[in-house]
């Protein structure tokens, strides 16, 4: 079984890349953002206490994103491994994923990250904008609010990695086929 984390900015084809990845490889795709959906629209137990943060405009904290996650992942260990998609977001959310796996027998096999430049992603994120109906998808500003973010508080991430011998870097840029092409090169030598 095998646990990849897929990184990069926003914009940088993660969810994309996780549809057609998740097919070959028989993973189970979990994103975050549709792990926090699920639990708010099912009003779940987890759901319930991450809202009391979010109405109170507070980040939900590591511990209860931790344990939705480890809901989802109980629920799918019949699949030939994992996909993490927006998580972790920092050291001590990559920390914790770790203590999870290790807890169930499992380590992160790689970090793969899409890398692009700023300003082709920012024009990705505007034209997506255009359709997906989100606001911060629509405005430059919050964008690169967005990319400050990622620089300071997820980007460290790529170094932790790496002193692990787990990171792998991929170029984010090309069409859909060639940037699944080169994730799978690295996935087939896993």
């Amino acid at each position: 079984m095998i646990a990849i984390v897929l990184f990069g900015k926003p914009g940088a084809g993660k969810g994309t890349q996780a549809e057609f990845l998740k097919e070959k490889y028989n993973l189970t795709h979990i994103s975050t953002g549709d792990v926090f959906r699920y639990n708010l629209k099912n009003d779940t137990d987890l759901g319930k206490q991450a809202r009391v943060y979010m109405d109170n405009g507070e980040l939900v904290p590591d511990e209860l994103t931790i344990n939705m996650l480890k809901a989802e992942v109980e629920k799918n260990m019949d699949k030939a491994g994992f996909l993490f998609d927006g998580f972790p977001r920092t050291i001590p959310q990559a920390n914790a994923l770790d203590a999870f796996l290790k807890s169930i027998n499992l380590d992160v096999t790689a970090t793969i990250g899409l890398e692009a430049n700023d300003d082709i992603l920012v024009a990705r994120i505007l034209e997506r904008g255009k359709t997906s109906g989100r606001a911060d998808d629509q405005d430059e500003a919050k964008i690169r609010t967005r990319y400050e973010e990622y620089n300071e508080k997820t980007a460290p991430l790529i170094e932790f990695y790496k002193t692990q011998d787990k990171y792998y870097a991929v170029d984010g840029i090309g069409t859909i086929a060639e940037i699944t092409e080169r994730l799978s090169n690295i996935i087939d030598k896993l």
